[in-house]
């Protein structure tokens, strides 16, 4: 028969409608799930369209299924991170709901505080085991949609709950029943779905979901549950490890809307955050997930990373990242896990670059965002701005270690302490620190790679010092300068194009050295009247051996005989 699709508006073929398979043995699914062997990923070349659903939102389960991966919580912790997915959940509640136990005094108890909290987003709602008391618990409580366990595979249903596939479905329909009965909506867990006899159980069952809705005039909602971490987000493979076939085979199948219809994933596979993503563009509105993934083995869909990949493509989800850090230290003291160093978005590596050449265009992006007044982010290697959500460039960027290149140790050194090194002299501290980290095998802080520098090359004043110089316009500029080499005072004088060359000309003729000055180079490192000037000089000497010296002062002549001293005595 052909009907007008509701969704598509086109004269369609009318879905076919599956019967239950009531089969005496279960499937196994042993061709996929051998065991032997990892899962393989069968192919049958069927695309499903792609069905966006015009709202997405978020739904979460820390306090559920990441609770019962950890210690439990105390009320306390259960109400500070209840009150943090509101803040994040943003004004517009995109983390529209989280789930709770209820069962001890103490679940009760959180509830009780939460609840007293009014806020409005995330709503509150339960997990249960689906008994009539249960249901009559969540509804005292004022609680309106409960989560029950409604598993669908033959590895829950005939090896756990040691039913048929008939008995199993006239059990989790009375179950629903009750639900009615006392006034709440049911949230179905299809758990382990992606081991599931798709057509011959799943879509049978949620059609007989849907007939008791349609009868009794409550919503039901679908969570669709990836259990394992099973499934794959390749647009042609087959069920049942298919993200886009199962969401689109409830649909089409079984007449889920997409408003309730729920994807729930685990990352055993790595595919937890790519799944997610499939589900929503396939058809879902809610991807149930866990504050940075916290959840049993693996963990489950981490919100922050699925959040933040919307924001890196340009897609506002309005959650509010501005601080992670205030959110990753909330998160470890209430659930006293480590977060992970390279998490994507919350580790505390995840903009570090330690390789020269990504730190080199790191700075030089970072030099051209200054320069031109560019406010869109434009960086190589970083795919966000940091600040967006409350990190540091000098912090959290360029990180010195024995691979780092010059690029990176001048941008860490212009950026903490504003000495901006000419390119080759950049290079020559860069073989410094990296020798310092390669023989220390570690990192090293912003603080040590100015150590090194000051150590190697700034107002360096032995074996050579400039006691006293003064300048007179005779014969282009004469200079009188008072020198103490190796103890020994002497006065000076000599000519020159200017004073630092006839400084230099000075040096040269009292102690017989034969070098020429190659680089200058100056600039200001502080703002105010009694701002400090830094000034850099390369020196080549008459084997062609070149050094460097720094210099810094409030009066720039003596600053840049700093650091012609300073470069003399690095000879």
């Amino acid at each position: 028969m052909l009907e007008i699709s509701s969704k598509t508006n086109l004269l369609e073929q009318k879905s076919y409608k599956y019967s239950l398979q009531d089969v005496a043995e279960p499937n196994l699914q042993r061709d996929v799930y051998s065991y032997g062997t990892i899962p393989k990923v069968a192919f049958n070349h069927r695309r499903v369209p792609m069905s966006m659903p015009e709202e997405i939102w978020i739904t979460d389960t820390s306090l559920r299924d990441g609770q019962q991966s950890v210690e439990p919580y105390s009320v306390d912790q259960i109400v500070n991170i209840y009150k943090l997915l509101s803040k994040l959940g943003g004004p517009y509640g995109i983390i529209r709901q989280t789930e709770f136990f209820i069962y001890s005094k103490k679940d009760r108890e959180a509830i009780e505080k939460c609840m007293a909290l009014d806020l409005k987003f995330p709503e509150i709602t339960s997990w249960i085991r689906a008994t009539k008391e249960d249901f009559q618990l969540v509804h005292d409580l004022g609680i309106k949609e409960t989560g029950i366990l409604v598993s669908c595979s033959d590895y829950h249903i005939f090896k756990k709950m040691k039913m048929t596939r008939k008995q199993a479905m006239d059990y989790y329909l009375a179950t629903v029943k009750e639900a009615f009965n006392a006034g709440v909506i049911p949230r179905c867990h299809l758990e382990d779905i992606t081991r599931a006899d798709f057509y011959g159980f799943v879509v049978p069952f949620v059609n007989e979901l849907q007939r008791l809705s349609r009868e009794a005039g409550v919503p039901v909602k679908i969570r669709a549950c990836d259990t394992m971490g099973y499934g794959v987000p390749f647009t042609e493979a087959a069920l049942p490890r298919s993200v886009a076939g199962i969401i689109y085979g409830l649909q089409h199948y079984s007449d889920v809307p997409s408003e309730h219809l729920e994807w729930h994933g685990h990352n055993d596979f790595y595919k937890g955050v790519a799944n997610a993503s499939t589900a929503w563009l396939y058809g879902a509105c809610a991807v149930n997930c866990s504050l940075l993934g916290i959840g049993e083995r693996t963990g489950n869909v981490d919100a922050v990373t699925l959040a933040m990949n919307m924001y890196s493509h340009g897609v506002d989800p309005k959650l509010d990242f501005s601080d992670m850090p205030a959110i990753c230290a909330t998160y470890e003291r209430v659930t006293r896990m480590h977060i992970y160093e390279r998490t994507p978005y919350a580790g505390q590596l995840v903009f570090a670059a330690f390789s020269g050449s990504h730190q080199d265009a790191i700075a030089k992006g970072m030099a051209y965002r200054k320069q031109t007044g560019e406010h869109r982010w434009t960086c190589p290697y970083i795919p966000v701005d940091p600040h967006d959500i409350g990190r540091t460039y000098d912090a959290d960027v360029i990180r010195i270690n024995s691979q780092s290149g010059k690029g990176g140790i001048g941008f860490v050194l212009e950026q903490n302490y504003g000495y901006n090194l000419p390119p080759k002299m950049r290079e020559a501290l860069g073989y410094k620190v990296k020798s310092v980290s390669d023989h220390s095998h570690k990192e090293l802080s912003a603080a040590e790679v100015l150590h090194i520098f000051e150590d190697t090359y700034l107002n360096r004043a032995k074996p050579l010092n400039v006691v006293e110089a003064h300048f007179a316009q005779v014969n282009g500029i004469t200079a009188t300068v008072t020198l103490e080499l190796n103890g020994q005072r002497k006065v000076v004088t000599s000519v020159g194009n200017g004073r630092l060359d006839a400084v230099a000309n000075a040096i040269q003729s009292a102690t017989g050295m034969d070098f020429h000055l190659e680089n200058y180079s100056e600039h200001s490192l502080d703002e105010g009247s009694t701002s400090r000037a830094a000034s850099y000089v390369g020196l080549v000497w008459g084997d062609n051996t070149v050094t460097w010296g720094a210099g810094t002062d409030t009066d720039i002549i003596v600053a840049g005989i700093r650091a012609l001293v300073s470069a003399i005595n690095n000879r």
